[in-house]
């Protein structure tokens, strides 16, 4: 069945390509990104010529969100489908990044899927249906060192699509989490760097390990075959293709060694879950989501 969907961060990486997925198999699609005549202008040109609508939305600022998501809507004559996608990276000591750099990182990883949320949400209960997907990534569950704010943020969201998980089931609102590993996109040529250097040379040698990591992980990916973008994107349309009530709650996608213990993790998490909230006489609560 065709659905009318809202993507952000539709201009590069899974968001692009999910785009184009999302078309191919034969659903309406609302490519949200920044710089729609500006430095973006060539990918919207692409997306739009593919049959998506366009629509203009910076995840960081209130009004743009709430415009955007309202023009998405009359462009698509409806709203079944939100995937929060927009992100930031970066890399660097935890301690080297200030105050203002952690607010950066939260404000498109968490506060953007919040704005999001909250504009798209008030639709999808008033229709007592829709699907919310979080792009969220396997350091929402673990931490690797250097991309201290972007673990923090991804751990923040994955207890926020927890959070709407249990608060929508009883309106027929569905929250889905795909949890990506490490893929070859722009992403990681992007990565925000601590804005404080002046410490550097405190860390003596240990300041060559965030590159010298970079440097191993990106060998690791030229070696795996199986490890590309689709593989994503396969996730992310096959959630939206799934009938209601059928999706997972969370999904990993990573085929170099941390899938398989990200997997064990979160059923066992589930488990808890399930049992915690049969104890307080609330199991329907988790019940549009099936582990």
């Amino acid at each position: 069945m065709s659905s009318k969907i809202l993507i952000t961060g539709a201009s590069s990486g899974f968001g692009k390509l999910t785009v184009l997925a999302l078309i191919n198999d034969g659903h309406t699609v609302a490519a949200a990104m920044r710089g729609v005549a500006g430095k973006n202008k060539e990918a919207a040109a692409e997306l739009s010529d593919a049959g998506a609508s366009i629509v203009e939305i910076d995840v960081t600022n209130d009004d743009s969100v709430n415009t955007g998501v309202s023009k998405a809507i009359e462009a698509m004559g409806g709203l079944d489908i939100v995937i929060n996608n927009a992100g930031v990276g970066v890399i660097n000591m935890q301690e080297h990044f200030t105050i203002e750099d952690f607010k950066k990182v939260m404000d498109v990883n968490v506060y953007g899927v919040q704005r999001m949320n909250r504009a798209a949400l008030p639709h999808l209960r008033a229709q007592q249906s829709g699907l919310i997907i979080y792009i969220s990534s396997l350091l929402g569950r673990m931490v690797l060192p250097f991309y201290g704010p972007y673990n923090a943020s991804k751990w923040a969201l994955e207890a926020l699509a927890e959070n709407y998980r249990i608060e929508l089931a009883g309106f027929g609102v569905e929250n889905a989490v795909v949890e990506p590993g490490g893929f070859e996109t722009n992403f990681f040529g992007n990565l925000i760097q601590a804005s404080d250097q002046s410490r550097n040379e405190s860390y003596g040698e240990f300041m060559n390990a965030p590159q010298q990591m970079g440097e191993a992980f990106g060998e690791t990916l030229a070696n795996s075959p199986d490890q590309k973008p689709e593989k994503v994107v396969e996730a992310i349309t096959a959630l939206v293709n799934m009938q209601k009530g059928q999706r997972p709650f969370r999904t990993v996608v990573d085929h170099i060694g941390m899938g398989e213990p990200i997997t064990a993790f979160n059923e066992h998490l589930e488990g808890i879950m399930k049992g915690v909230y049969a104890n307080f006489q609330m199991p329907e609560m988790l019940g549009l989501n099936k582990s």
